[in-house]
């Protein structure tokens, strides 16, 4: 499953989705939850089961599931999980306890409905309420379903009471920025991949794409797209280009002749394990063999 770009599309309208099959996004995540009215789950619930399976898809079907607490999430799974779903994003979970608990109801499903096991993996949305944010110790005991985390800043700010969680030039305010981190430290534990949250003007494509630059940056392989217009500035930004590609090639060769040793020079510069990890991961971005070699 590719990660850059991951757009979000309301499961009740067949007019976004249709528009959304067509701009290159690697996922398409199906909403059930906050862009779905109250009165309208039960109906996007049957347009996700229309959805599923209707055909060969050259990107990953997701559906953003309503959480844990809204009575909604157990019908929720029941219906959307049977062949042609590839994952499942669970927002507002407190810690590894409610991926556990969703990746057993999972296990039970996949076996109803005829999937193969372990098919569907899991995707969360790691800073959504405050309990999770002093959770997060237990990702590192990990669990087989969960390929990815995200962070989200305005579901926590709503119950913290912040007024806003951006300083005056736009950047986070700082319990936002520890949240951004511990979402990353988290994923890196898990061993799943971290995506950068939302960025809201989906107008400003300058700002998006440096802000998807920092990203990268600070390790962050990909990004939630909330507006079909964001998906190719996102795609182009966590691409590695060509330069990048051809490095970590000579870095994972110059590792590759040399078994025996920790540290090698490559154009009067020394490397060491952890260019060989990041080259690794580089590489498997684009299909060229695994992170872990």
């Amino acid at each position: 499953m590719r990660l850059r770009s991951l757009l979000f599309v309301p499961a009740d309208s067949e007019r976004k989705y249709a528009k959304a099959t067509g701009v290159g996004a690697d996922v398409l995540i199906l909403d059930l939850e906050d862009s779905v009215a109250p009165g309208r789950k039960a109906f996007a619930r049957d347009a996700v089961k229309a959805l599923l399976g209707s055909g060969e898809a050259d990107w990953s079907f997701l559906v953003r599931i309503n959480p844990f607490g809204t009575g909604l999430t157990l019908e929720d799974l029941a219906a959307v999980v049977r062949p042609g779903l590839d994952g499942i994003l669970v927002p507002k979970v407190n810690g590894i306890e409610d991926v556990d608990l969703v990746s057993h109801y999972v296990d039970v499903l996949e076996v109803a409905t005829g999937i193969t096991p372990g098919h569907v993996k899991l995707l969360v949305v790691a800073t959504e309420t405050p309990a999770a944010m002093i959770g997060f110790n237990g990702y590192a005991r990990k669990n087989k379903r969960l390929v990815a985390m995200t962070w989200g800043a305005e579901d926590l700010g709503a119950a913290l009471g912040a007024l806003t969680n951006k300083e005056a030039d736009g950047s986070w305010t700082f319990p936002y920025q520890v949240a951004r981190a511990q979402c990353l430290f988290a994923a890196g534990a898990a061993g799943a991949a971290a995506l950068e949250t939302l960025y809201a003007d989906f107008k400003d494509q300058n700002g998006l794409a440096e802000s998807c630059k920092i990203a990268r940056r600070d390790g962050f392989v990909g990004r939630i797209a909330i507006h079909p217009d964001q998906v190719a500035t996102i795609n182009t930004c966590f691409t590695p280009s060509e330069a990048d590609l051809e490095h970590a090639r000579r870095v994972v060769a110059a590792f590759a002749a040399n078994p025996e040793i920790g540290t090698v020079g490559i154009d009067g510069k020394m490397y060491d394990m952890p260019h060989l990890v990041a080259a690794r991961r580089t590489l498997a971005s684009v299909g060229e063999g695994s992170p872990n070699g």
